[in-house]
């Protein structure tokens, strides 16, 4: 523990030109007794820390001790920084990690270079989370990112949702299910962690949500990686095919000008853009209308009803007759002498 953060203390006084024992102590976590007991083990050691006394005192490292990083551009320096993203390393459990390489990187690049942390943050922060949405993180994350670092099985053990009944209905059951993994990447998705991972059995690649997972065990045995398999265009796939298999009913609606216009954010825009696009002219009052794919009449409820009187549903009868009823429920609201 005392080495690591000897050579942490070494890495900080290379990326600044003079630090307080206030600074470092707080930098490194201890007190200031310890920073000048520090101080002095390296100093013995034969790295040549000096200390300025004095009220704007501190600790700088003399004789050019340094090395390097050269041959870097600015930019190329910036993205290195850009390539951590915190929140995603802390939920991991790499922050320390991430903090240490970023330290080092800083301490090596030559002194034009050592504001590209710096410029880089000031330019670029991702917010992963969807809005509106409380982010989370899965309290098996950790284990399951060493595992995928080490590439090593697991077993795990997680809730999988039974398919509904049909295909307008609600969703179905939870079942425990446990299988043998080969973890090969990690998706951070609109806040939503998800592992790419291979079947022991049968062998083939699938995508689980990891807040599903309710027990996961690493044991002691790594598995060979397929050296061809490629993660983000594995993902891309997988999330396209993800999206179309939710699409298990089929909707008819009316849309006014305005109504066609906002469908795109309403539903799945794919769909929804070759919905319109097959769609036949509009009508005498300007009306399209169009068949639709949607994830089941609840959900598609709940999506028309956000566009008001621009969605017109026609079919199926079922959730026709709830806009109906929905309707006038909500005319009942407004039917008041203000209003005639």
């Amino acid at each position: 523990m005392r080495a690591a953060r000897l050579i942490k203390m070494v890495l900080l006084l290379q990326a600044r030109s003079s630090m307080t024992a206030a600074e470092l102590a707080r930098e490194l976590e201890v007190s200031e007794r310890t920073i000048t007991r520090d101080a002095q083990a390296l100093s013995e050691a034969g790295v040549p820390v000096y200390a300025d006394r004095g009220r704007t005192g501190g600790y700088r490292l003399v004789g050019g001790y340094r090395t390097r990083l050269t041959g870097l551009a600015r930019t190329e320096a910036e993205a290195l920084f850009l390539s951590g993203v915190p929140g995603a390393l802390r939920d991991m459990g790499l922050d320390d990690a991430a903090s240490a390489a970023r330290l080092k990187v800083s301490a090596a690049l030559v002194p034009s270079l050592k504001d590209a942390s710096r410029t880089a943050a000031q330019r670029f922060h991702l917010d992963a989370p969807a809005w509106f949405a409380e982010p989370g993180t899965p309290e098996l994350l950790p284990a399951i990112a060493e595992a995928v670092w080490d590439d090593r099985r697991i077993t795990a053990r997680y809730r999988r949702e039974k398919a509904a009944e049909k295909a307008g209905g609600r969703a179905g059951e939870e079942t425990d299910v446990e299988r043998e993994l080969e973890p090969y990447g990690l998706v951070l998705k609109a806040g939503v962690w998800y592992v790419c991972a291979r079947v022991t059995e049968p062998g083939a690649f699938r995508v689980y949500r990891i807040d599903r997972f309710t027990s996961v065990d690493p044991g002691n045995e790594r598995f060979g990686r397929d050296e061809t398999f490629d993660l983000p265009g594995f993902w891309a796939e997988q999330a396209a095919g993800f999206a179309r298999s939710l699409l298990r009913a089929t909707v008819v609606v009316r849309l006014t000008e305005a109504g066609a216009r906002w469908l795109p954010h309403t539903v799945d825009p794919l769909s929804a853009r070759e919905a319109l696009a097959e769609a036949g002219p509009p009508d005498a009052e300007g009306r399209v209308t169009l068949t639709l794919p949607v994830e089941s009449y609840d959900v598609a409820y709940g999506q028309f009803l956000s566009l008001g009187p621009e969605a017109e549903v026609l079919e199926p009868a079922e959730l026709r007759k709830r806009f109906f009823d929905a309707a006038a429920r909500t005319a009942a609201y407004y039917d008041t002498e203000d209003y005639r």
